[in-house]
């Protein structure tokens, strides 16, 4: 085995072209470049075939992000965004890595590529193996495959010896047969790619509301007064969200912006679905722009905060929601005094914002109470992440603005099922009351113990506590932090398993032994031994609906999730109880499972297959909050940063390019940002280029300063951007290697990718 197998990205340089930023987002051009990609993977008879049922009602499931369809009519051949086309396209490229591939190219050749390289390989048509010592993956049968699972799990010292990660696009059926696979093999070693991103929202959420998901539908969009949208860039990430935003500013509404990055999508966009709107100046949608500091969200949120509690000592009653106060929440008290401690000219600094700024945000939330507020990693990626949360909570929650139409809280979530994932256990701590059902329905004994998240997961494998790790989707090595101490943990182990449906860094970073089994997409056909299968998903806003592939599947030799899942658990539990090749036959019987076992899913077969789906209980829409600990909304004290910059030192937040989704890289541009044709750059404020002797595009190292710890991102281009002093932004997985293991949100656990100190060297 070749141990030269690059962690992190080659250092690359494309040619590097630099465009005026837009004024504008979407619109023809979105719709140009969504075209241009489904042709040039697909083909065009092909790709319109694709769009035609992308996100319909008796379609297919995007399998980007988990932004919701609307509940009534949808457009036709539009109900999708550019990246969600983009996402398909790739799923359905005509490219193939086939065994003859793999035969050609070895390990160490491909290392060398990019990731954009990686990924442009295609799909990949059998499962492939590569055996201790071998440096080509080589054709291996499904039933040898599953062999090899069963022997090394088998042969562990203990089940928590080994890891099952899941990424976020696998479907209802596939998450929850995969959690109970895990568990009766006797573990909660279930880290998925929540722990990464909002798992700083579900813990906020469930200490403060009772339930660690959002509180609004799409259409409460329709009613809102007042949007806030904080940490996020939906014009890249969620650009249907545009579309929500846009009829909130049709109906009166008014929206309120907070990121440390002017971006586009956010201050105007063109409506794809409209050919009308095309062209002109577009629609303008944020009302008010607060360029905070990296991290500065807390300090701005209790400066708000203190001066909403100052308006209501000078006129009692003006601000707060007193009746929803008093008979819906507890610790009104604490926080008031706690606010007492903190002094706005101590906080403003932090902000980057003026006083006036944060006034007149301040007076658009005291004179509206129909207000929501959405989130995205730029809040949950902080040392004081669900500090973030629960701020803007406690600013709900002053306001009543909770359970109410047109108010309440939105974390807009990445992959187009993480949120399903975890509702169906697919999580390392799940409450007793799930463990309790499982047991009851499948008559076993299930493990109490929780298991390790992502970053204990990395941790283990590297200490050499876990020996066996199994990924169901997802690009674990590029995606997770400090890209060469989990590269090493990856190596550490005996076996590597990655269903995948195309290559990626992860599958050349691997055990002694590595396993690569290629799944179908949401795209295609699933066909089993009784018939065509669906599937189900849930979406940001808790709607359950289903799913069907269309195509015929890329390789005869796929199978789905939820075989392969099957496959694994009938070769290791010998003795199970449980009829897993039954099950995996007929989707049916397993949503039958998952009714008996979660609550909400009541006649869910049937309901399942009503157009558009249903939508699952949630108490804080109902402005109930009994789960919490006081059986009340909980007010909560919050720490803001307590990073000290030295003169030299910066702040870094890692981002996505307009050509990717995640790990995922479709090209090599940032259209909305002014960036074509590279990917290895800075963006840097141009007063801190000066003072620090650096010129646009010149060549720098990046290093990370972390417990005395050094990291170093070799070869980046500086390029000149609107972004806050001491401040910087760098495209992951390129910067992931500066990201300390080590250094993760309080409570939630979660790599801190938005805040990690660097220092620039010139080159």
């Amino acid at each position: 085995m070749s141990k030269n197998t690059n962690a992190q990205p080659p250092e690359k340089f494309t040619g590097i072209k630099l465009k005026d930023i837009p004024d504008s987002a979407v619109g023809f051009k979105a719709i140009k470049s969504a075209l241009k990609h489904v042709t040039k993977e697909a083909g065009l008879v092909k790709g319109i075939s694709l769009l035609k049922n992308l996100n319909q009602k008796d379609g297919f499931d995007c399998p980007g992000c988990a932004w919701p369809d609307p509940d009534a009519k949808r457009a036709f051949l539009a109900e999708y965004c550019e990246n969600g086309a983009k996402a398909v396209a790739e799923e359905a490229t005509k490219d193939k890595v086939s065994p003859l591939f793999f035969a050609t190219h070895s390990v160490n050749e491909l290392s060398k590529l990019s990731d954009y390289e990686i990924g442009k390989s295609g799909r990949i048509t059998q499962p492939m193996y590569l055996p201790e010592g071998k440096d080509n993956y080589q054709e291996i049968s499904w039933e040898n495959a599953f062999s090899i699972i069963g022997q090394e799990l088998n042969a562990l010292q203990s089940p928590d010896e080994a890891i099952f990660y899941t990424s976020g696009r696998t479907c209802n059926e596939a998450a929850y047969l995969y959690q109970l696979f895990v568990r009766h093999y006797g573990t909660n070693n279930l880290p998925d790619c929540s722990n990464m991103c909002h798992e700083s929202s579900g813990s906020a959420l469930s200490e403060t509301l009772g339930i660690g998901k959002g509180s609004v539908t799409l259409d409460d969009f329709n009613h809102a007064d007042l949007v806030i949208v904080m940490g996020q860039n939906p014009g890249t990430n969620h650009p249907r969200m545009l579309t929500a935003l846009g009829e909130t500013k049709n109906n009166g509404g008014k929206i309120i912006t907070v990121n440390p990055l002017p971006e586009v999508g956010l201050l105007n966009y063109k409506d794809p679905q409209n050919p009308l709107k095309w062209v002109g100046s577009g629609k303008d949608l944020t009302d008010l722009f607060l360029q905070v500091k990296i991290n500065g969200d807390v300090a701005l949120l209790k400066i708000i905060l203190k001066l909403m509690k100052e308006k209501e000592v000078a006129s009692p009653n003006s601000v707060f929601n007193h009746e929803f106060i008093n008979s819906k929440t507890e610790g009104l008290e604490a926080l008031l005094s706690d606010l007492d401690t903190f002094f706005i000219e101590d906080l403003l600094p932090q902000t980057g914002l003026t006083l006036e700024e944060i006034e007149k945000a301040t007076d658009l939330i005291i004179n509206n109470d129909k207000i929501i507020i959405c989130w995205a990693m730029g809040l949950t990626q902080h040392k004081n992440a669900v500090d973030n949360i629960r701020e803007l909570v406690n600013i709900l929650l002053l306001k009543g603005s909770i359970g109410k139409k047109g108010a309440g809280t939105c974390p807009v979530r990445g992959h187009s099922n993480v949120q399903g994932d975890r509702t169906m256990g697919i999580w390392e701590k799940m409450p007793d009351a799930f463990i309790d059902s499982l047991e009851k329905e499948f008559s076993f004994k299930a493990p109490r113990k929780h298991g390790y998240d992502v970053v204990n997961s990395i941790e283990a494998m590297h200490n050499g506590k876990a020996k066996v790790f199994i990924g169901m989707g997802g690009n674990f090595v590029s995606a997770t932090p400090d890209t060469e101490y989990t590269a090493d943990a990856l190596r550490n182990c005996n076996l590597t398993v990655h269903i995948s449906t195309k290559l990626n860094r992860s599958h050349l970073i691997h055990g002694k032994q590595a396993l690569i089994l290629p799944c179908l997409g949401r795209s295609e056909k699933d066909i089993t031994a009784n018939g065509e299968q669906f599937i189900t998903v849930e979406n940001s806003m808790g709607v359950v609906h289903q799913s069907k592939g269309h195509l015929k599947p890329h390789s005869p030799f796929l199978l789905s999730e939820t075989a392969i899942v099957a496959g694994m658990a009938t070769a290791t539990l010998v003795n199970s109880n449980v009829n897993w090749t039954k099950l995996a036959s007929d989707y049916d019987l397993i949503r039958n499972k998952i009714e008996a076992t979660i609550n909400g899913f009541e006649n869910y077969n049937k309901r399942a297959r009503l157009k558009g789906g249903f939508y699952l209980p949630n108490n804080a829409r109902d402005n109930n909050f009994s789960p919490t600990s006081s059986g009340k909304a909980n007010f909560t004290l919050n720490k803001p940063s307590d990073i000290d910059l030295n003169k030299d030192e910066f702040i870094m937040m890692t981002i996505r390019t307009h050509d990717q989704y995640n790990t995922t890289i479709y090209g090599l541009n940032d259209r909305y940002r002014g960036v074509l044709n590279e990917r290895r750059i800075v963006f840097m404020n141009e007063e801190d280029m000066k003072e620090n002797n650096l010129k646009q595009l010149d060549l720098v190292d990046l290093v990370s300063h972390f417990n005395n710890e050094k990291r170093i991102a070799k070869g980046f281009l500086v390029v000149k951007y609107d972004i806050p002093k001491q401040c910087t932004a760098t495209y992951f997985p390129e910067a992931n290697v500066l990201v300390p293991i080590k250094s993760v949100a309080r409570e939630s656990n979660t790599p801190t990718s938005k805040t990690v100190i660097i220092t620039i060297e010139k080159r």
